[in-house]
Parts: C-alpha cells; structure tokens; sequence
C-alpha cells in the first residue's frame, strides 16, 4: 500500500493501450508507449523522410498512434500539453526501459499466445515487485501468467479499462490465482483515487462482470427489437434518457464502440457459455452478420446503424432497416408514456410510471397521436416489461456465479455503461416483492436466492441510514456496507435522514462533522429563487447555529449546473417586465457577495457542465473542489446576454490583480474578454486553470467525481479551522475609455473578418464597456458594487431586444443557441 506510480509502461499502442497511456499521463505520470518494430521499410516511409535504422521509423507504430489519439475528439487527454510526458518506443529497442517503471500494463492484441511470448521479454527486464497488468475484455486471467516466476505471478492481474479511458469510470480488476491481495488492494485505491476510477474486482469468468451484463442487455434489445417489430430509432426512443441511460440509448452506443467489438465479445459469449440459460441471446442474429461482412461497424466508417451523409452544406441522418438491410431518412420517433415520464420528479418515478403504462390521454388524442406519429404505447410498455424481467432474472442467475455480491453488477453497469441505476436498483425501485411476482407470473423466474430473501423479510436488495448504503449479502443473509460508498459522501445516503431544510428548489443536507451540503433538485440544477433561498439559508445555519460550521455547494448529478433559470428571464423579457429582472439579477449579486464575505467558509463542488450562473456562484466562494471532467464557462453570449451574476465584474476583478502596467491594451483583461466573448468553455478541470476560471495553488481537483463532495467535505473543514472573511474589495482597476477604443477597435477586425455577427458584435462592444469600467475616461479605480451596477444595466438593455429574446427561445425550444 506504499507503492508510488511515478512511471508506467504500455505495451500496445492499438487505440486502447493509447488512450490508457493518455490517461496515465492526465494523472501525472511518465509513460513509455512501446509497440512493434514495423515489419518493412516501405516507400512511402522513404517518402515521409524516415530512415530504415532510425528510431522515427522503428517507432513509427507508437509515433503514430500517439499523435493520432492527440487529434481525437474528445480529447483523450485534458490538455494537449499532456502528450509530452508520453514517449513512444518499440520492443526491440526500448523494453529494457522498462526496468525503471513501477507499473507495466500490457494492451496488445486480444490473444493468450501473443501476450504470454511477450511476457517471457518482459521478465528479462522487469524488477522484481513492478506491478505487470494485462488489459483484456475476457480472456482467462489464470491462464496468461502460466510458466512466470513466483514474483511475477505475485504482482500480475487482470486490469480491463472501458474505453474511452478517461470518460468512462469503470475499471474491472481481475486477481489470478497468485495475485497478492496487497496488490489488488492497491489497484483498488489508486484506481479510484487518482485515475478516477470505479474499482470492482472480479472473478475470473467469461466477459467478467461489466460486458457480461452490459452486452446482454444489448443483445436481448435486440432480439426484443425484431421480435416486437420495433424500428431502431424507436428502441432508441425507450432505452436512452427515458430510462436513466445515455441519450446514445443502444444503437448508437453500439456505433460508438464499434459493431466488430460488439459482435466479438457476444461470439466469446456464445462460445464459453455453454451452460448458460439464456445463451441464445448472444447469438448474431443474420442482419448483424451481414453487417458485419459489409464493414458496416459503426463511426469508425461513417456507416452502422445509422449513417451519415454530407448533402450540400448539412450532414443528413439515415437509419438501418434491418429487414431489407436498406438505409432510409432517420425518423423521430415518441410515446406517451415517455412524454409522461417527463414529468416525474425521481428516475425511480419513472421506472414506475413506464411500468404502470398509464398516461393521461383521451381516445381520441390517441388516435391522432398514433396516427401522426406511428408509435404505439402499449408495445412501449411491452417492451419495457419483458426487457426488464427477463435482466432481472438474468442478473439474479448470475449471483454467484460472476459475483457474490449484488452491488458489484449494479456499479459495473452504471459506470461502464452509463446507466443512472443498475439492475437491482431498478427491480428495488419497481418493488421487489410486487415484481418478483409479476416475473414468476410472466415466466421470467428469478434465482431461488431472491425468493428466499423475500420469505426472510427483506424488502428491497438495499436499503439507506445515517448516510450509508447498504447491499443484501447473499452468504450471509443479512445488508452490510457497501464498500465503494463506505468512503464517501453520497447524498442518497443522507437525504432521507440528514435533510434539515429544503424546498422546491434544493435541499440543505447535514453530512457530518458540522458541514451542510446545498443540493439543487431544480430542472437541470439551473438557479432560481428557490435555489438562492436554500443557499442563503444554509449560510444563515452555518454562521448561527453552533453545530455547523462551514457549506459546501453541490450535488451528485452529472452536471453541476446549467446556469440561471432562462425559462423565468425569458418570460419575463418577453412582457417586457424588466424590473423583476431587475430584482433577481440584484438578488443573485447580493447572494454573491454573501457567499464571498460570509464568516464561514463556504466551497462549491462542480463537475460536468457548470455554465453561467452555475460558473459564476463557483467564482464567488472560498474555494472550488472540482472534479477532473468540469466543463466550465461564462457562456452568456449565446442567449445575447451578458454574465450578470458578478461574473463580469469577477473577470475584471482577477484582470486587475494580475496588472502590472497601465496599458490601454492589457493583455489580462483582453484574455478575460476573450474567454467571455467567445463563450469559452473548459474541457477539463485542467484547461479551467488556463483560462483562469479556476485558481492555482487555491482551487482543487478530484480525479474521480464520485469522491467530489467528500473532498470538498474535507477541505472546506480545513478551512474551518481558522476561518477569517476575506477583506472586502475596493480597488478594481478600471481601464477606462482609452482601452474601451482599442477593444472596439478589434471587436470591428472580428466583424469584418466574419467571425461575428452583427449582433454578437453589438453585445461583445457592451461587454467591453462594461469591462471597462462604462464611461469613465481614463483608467481609476472602483468598487464590486459599481462594476455590478454596470453588469445589471447592461444586461438589462440587452435582455428585451428582440433578437436576445430569440436567442434565449432557441435555447430553450431547441436546446441549442441561435446565431443572428
């Protein structure tokens, strides 16, 4: 448990063992990418410049590679500059490097007979207690270190990362029959401290426990596609955002990650499981194999189950027709049922609602609707049954066999699939008891275990106290921690206890130790009056109540927040009823400058989207616990407005502490015009402190963003220890109108040079006087509240304008901006 990781060896630098070597290189670490020595020279390397004994040729597979994951998008990397801590090599020349790593991790091609020869050069080199993995999807772990020394059997396991690396959270661990347990606890804990991992070990069976679940699922959707008739875009309607899972739903995930690899895990499935009752899903079904021959695999060629096509300007979307193996125009399809899932509070709410089938409707909006739209509930609500059971029993089979403990399945899906519940999570919020039953009823019959639990009392697989979550424990028959949660603070496990005040918009959780957490239960976290109440209300517990002493703002969603609430501006603007804009936007300001100047520390927790409002609350407190994946931005402009919750002013503020001369072109406050201007937004944690929305050497970040809330926990109690309110600000520098005339003046460049439109122009010129300082002719200094005051009129002259007002119904009808 002492080790350090300071350098790591890849070999393989196919796109997995790539993107691996990005993500290692993401935590800090130095990496060796080793591959192949190419077989020949040829004259296209001549023709590239490359020499036959050089090392840019015979290097030339992990040179490539590498430089081919960099361009990719998304990023396997948080930032560019990464890729230098990444240097390419080959087996032949560089292997011996390896002896100075204190990690191996093999990634080469899905073979025992490859890995076990490369592992016999591996033992020349490697020091005794190096940690040597091998990333596989499936083949037996107990079989690849046969023959090995007693050392290296010690420190070998299986370490199956889901691709893409850095995005996706789960990491199977899979022990061979002579792995240390030291070893398995380390890579447990350093997988989920520093590579942002969910860590589950597995046993060492087919497909362990992610893609033994997740591919089944898949396949059974299938299977339950043509038996019920459905489209693919229907299925994609009833198995993305309706019930917890991506919005890439299931086909185009599948075309994300690639037919080929899809249909070779379920072929290793269909093969090694021989026993299994439900084997006959895994089979192919024909049209996937003449997809297959067709080279129809997905994005890699532009063409799975959907496809795209450039017609003049525009890419068009066209579906698969699995029956006639034709491609036709993608439809959009959708069900009541969905429609009225919408409109729960909780996914448990909806899981419930799609299971019940009832909507309100009248006969004859039925028919109209199903006419238009060609959709028919009912097969929804079939669908969603007979998908649901048969997993369910699957899952419960599967216990012991893959698992002895549930909640290993339950995390495995939700973080290598993206799924917001696992199975048994869902079968306990359906009702165990009642489902059960329903199952037996429909043929669907789960494993004995589950009925006999039931006979003893239980109720549900899991049950929440005092900020705990606890799993039914199949050996000994009773609930004991879950150990992935034991460590941290999730809110689910609090809420129902710990909750002292809440209203419709957040809830003020106690999680311990004298800590209140502010979760917001808004539509998509936005800040609204509920949400400002709630924050002002924990302050008001923290700076009075002896029993608290610090705030930490947070939730555990994937997104911290999607900014002010737009819906209640727009409306607003629309009636021209300017003055309770007014009030919400000085209201919004005081909140700010409260959570600054409050006599207790207050932290916000963000990660995933944190934009606008959601931006601005993190730059007004003491500090920010971020996780690593925090996508931050001021990103007003797009609605044709600007930041007025004291972002703008915070921009100056930070712009002129880093002044250093009176220049009318300070190239401190033009970066920050910049980054507001163009609605910059952060791919990481990382690129937040290049532009300077997170502060260096004050803000923090957390690799795994499960564990945000804890750290925040943590470092807010620190600061509690000998808390002093910061000094007010007085003395902002102000550029005044001498450097106003030089932004302008670049403002008008930009114009000309088509980079803006007319109106972007128009709202980035009141930006910069408002950055400025308004009309004051020279440089001077003011105070947060004159800056503010500048934030709200000119938001205000803006938020009225008929073409802000079209901005803002864009985004709101469509979900995305309009540029005019």
């Amino acid at each position: 448990m002492d080790r350090i990781i300071k350098k790591i060896a890849v070999l393989g630098s196919g796109t997995m063992g790539t993107q691996i070597a990005c993500h290692f290189a993401n935590i800090g670490a130095e990496v060796l990418l080793l591959d192949r020595v190419p077989p020949e020279f040829t004259e296209e390397d001549k023709n590239n410049g490359l020499k036959e004994d050089s090392t840019s040729f015979r290097s030339k597979f992990a040179i490539n590679n590498l430089k081919k994951a960099v361009k990719t998008q998304p990023s396997p990397l948080f930032t560019s500059d990464f890729a230098s801590r990444i240097k390419p090599g080959n087996f032949e020349d560089d292997l011996d490097k390896i002896a100075a790593c204190d990690w191996v991790l093999e990634a080469i091609i899905e073979k025992p007979e490859p890995k076990r020869k490369l592992y016999e050069e591996v033992e020349k080199y490697r020091k005794n207690g190096t940690l040597i993995t091998s990333n596989t999807s499936g083949i037996a772990i107990s079989k690849l270190s046969e023959g090995r020394s007693e050392d290296f059997q010690k420190h070998f396991c299986g370490t199956h990362f889901f691709n893409p690396p850095r995005y996706l959270q789960l990491l199977e661990i899979i022990p061979g029959t002579k792995t240390s347990e030291d070893v398995i606890q380390f890579l447990q804990s350093f997988a989920e401290i520093h590579l942002g991992k969910t860590a589950i070990t597995c046993k060492d069976t087919p497909a362990f426990i992610g893609n033994r679940i997740g591919v089944y699922a898949i396949m059974l959707t299938i299977q339950l596609m043509q038996k019920m008739n459905l489209s693919i875009e229907q299925v994609d309607e009833l198995t993305g955002k309706a019930v917890g899972r991506p919005k890439t739903a299931t086909f185009r995930t599948a075309d994300l990650v690639g037919l080929d690899v899809l249909a070779d895990v379920s072929h290793g499935l269909y093969e090694n499981l021989k026993n299994d009752e439900e084997r006959a899903v895994f089979k192919l079904p024909d049209f996937m194999r003449k997809m297959l021959e067709n080279g129809w695999i997905g994005d890699k060629v532009n063409q799975g189950f959907y496809k795209k096509e450039k017609e003049g300007g525009d890419t068009k979307l066209y579906t698969l027709d699995p029956a006639k193996m034709e491609y036709r125009p993608k439809e959009n399809p959708s069900y009541l049922i969905v429609e009225e899932q919408k409109k729960q509070e909780s996914l448990e709410d909806q899981f419930k609602s799609m299971e019940a089938g009832k909507v309100e409707e009248t006969n004859f909006l039925k028919k109209i609707y199903l006419k238009v739209t060609g959709s028919d509930n009912d097969k929804a609500v079939m669908f969603f049954k007979e998908f649901y059971y048969r997993l369910f029993a699957y899952c419960s089979n599967r216990v012991p066999e893959i698992t002895e403990e549930i909640y290993k399945i339950d995390e495995a899906i939700k973080a290598g699939f993206g799924w917001e519940a696992g199975p048994f999570e869902i079968w306990d919020s359906l009702g165990l008891e009642e489902t059960t039953k329903k199952m037996n009823m429909a043929g669907y019959k789960p494993a004995g275990w589950v009925a006999e639990m039931i006979q003893k009392g239980h109720s549900s697989f899991y049950s929440h106290h005092n900020g705990r979550k606890n799993y039914y424990h199949l050996q000994t028959e009773e609930k004991l921690p879950v150990p992935l949660a034991r460590r941290l603070i999730i809110l689910e496990n609090f809420r129902e206890d710990n909750t002292i005040w809440q209203n419709a918009g957040c809830n003020v959780i106690d999680v311990g130790d004298g800590v209140l957490v502010v979760e917001f239960t808004s539509r998509m976290n936005t800040i609204n009056m509920e949400v400002m109440e709630g924050i002002n209300k924990a302050i008001d517990l923290a700076e009075n109540d002896p029993r608290f002493k610090a705030v930490v703002i947070g939730n555990d969603t994937d997104d911290f927040s999607l900014g002010a609430d737009l819906g209640m501006i727009g409306k607003n603007a629309v009636v021209r009823n300017k003055s309770t804009i007014e009030d919400a936007l000085h209201e919004f300001q005081d909140l700010m400058l409260r959570i600054r100047y409050s006599y207790i520390p207050v932290i916000a927790a963000p990660k995933g989207k944190t934009l606008g409002g959601g931006c601005e609350l993190c730059l007004y407190t003491d500090r920010v616990q971020a996780a690593a994946e925090t996508y931050m931005g001021l990103v007003e402009i797009g609605v044709g407005l600007i930041p007025a919750g004291g972002g703008t002013t915070e921009m100056v503020r930070r712009a002129s502490a880093e002044m250093v001369d009176e220049a009318p072109d300070s190239p401190h406050l033009q970066s920050y015009l910049m980054n507001i201007s163009t609605a910059k937004v952060s791919t990481s944690a990382e690129e937040a402190f290049q532009v300077k929305y997170l502060r260096r050497g004050v803000d923090r970040v957390s690799m795994n963003k499960k564990r945000v809330l804890t750290d925040a926990k943590h470092l807010a109690l620190e600061l509690a220890e000998n808390y002093r309110p910061p000094v007010k600000t007085k003395s902002i520098n102000a550029l005044g109108k001498n450097a106003l005339s030089f932004y302008l003046s670049g403002i008008a460049n930009m114009h000309t040079g088509n980079y803006m439109t007319d109106y972007d122009r128009e709202i980035v010129e009141k930006l910069a006087y408002t950055m400025c300082g308004g009309s004051l002719s020279g440089k001077n200094t003011v105070e947060e509240e004159y800056m503010m005051r500048l934030e709200r009129e000119s938001f205000l002259e803006l938020v009225t304008n008929m073409k802000t007002i079209e901005r803002m119904g864009s985004m709101l009808l469509k979900g995305k901006p309009k540029r005019n």
